[in-house]
């Protein structure tokens, strides 16, 4: 089992403060699928696309399209977010 620990900006050594403001992608998948393209051609408003993962499966956050956690979707007031559960990688 990997420990994280998180760190505060004071805690990080100085020379990466000069990288902690540059701006990065977060995308937040929640599923995919294949769709021929007479299928896309025919979506309206109220169509339905079936995913293929499960409504409660973890989704997966991408920073610049690289894998680095897995989280479950939260409402809160009306908006979505992300509880993270899982961080990937080293």
């Amino acid at each position: 089992m990997t420990t994280i620990t998180t760190k505060t900006p004071t805690d990080l050594p100085p020379n990466l403060d000069m990288f902690l403001d540059v701006p990065v992608s977060v995308t937040v998948q929640l599923s995919s699928c294949q769709l021929s393209m007479r299928e896309v051609l025919q979506l309206n408003p109220g169509s339905v696309v079936q995913l293929d993962k499960l409504a409660d499966a973890p989704v997966e956050v991408l920073l610049n399209d690289k894998l680095v956690a897995r989280g479950e979707v939260v409402v809160i007031e009306n908006k979505f977010g992300i509880k993270i559960t899982e961080m990937v990688g080293s």
